[in-house]
């Protein structure tokens, strides 16, 4: 088993992986590997913004766009976009559901709202990875 793989089974305890699977069978609209993703990226926010708890929407927005630039290279948006995560507001999306879950918590302050429009993907995607063809004089 890889590194990832148990970091990933380690996420959820017999109650969570049963929430999970509820939460898959009620919105099948995202696969089980972007909540795993939203997850990680959650870790890796965390420890970005060096915080023990709580971050923000624009903030797992952030940590969510270096953890799948970390991931997946220039296939970032490819790969987010394979599992339906089309903008930020689908993050959010996903965070939500994972909150009506149980599978993590939010403040009174926190708003799906927070999501929204954080970023461009075509942008904060593909920018890091242009090629600039201009002839060097």
């Amino acid at each position: 088993m890889s590194d990832r793989e148990e970091r990933l089974m380690a996420t959820y305890d017999a109650d969570g992986e049963k929430r999970l699977t509820e939460l898959l069978r009620r919105n099948p609209r995202y696969p089980r590997e972007v909540y795993e993703f939203v997850s990680e990226a959650l870790a890796h926010t965390a420890r970005l913004f060096d915080r023990e708890g709580h971050v923000t929407g624009a903030e797992l927005c952030e940590g969510a766009r270096a953890w799948a630039l970390e991931q997946f290279g220039f296939m970032a948006r490819r790969v987010l976009e394979s599992w339906n995560v089309r903008s930020t507001s689908d993050f959010g999306r996903i965070v939500f559901a994972m909150i009506d879950a149980e599978l993590l918590r939010k403040t009174e302050t926190d708003s799906i709202e927070d999501f929204s429009d954080v970023y461009d993907f075509r942008e904060a995607f593909d920018e890091a990875f242009r090629i600039d063809l201009k002839p060097q004089r």
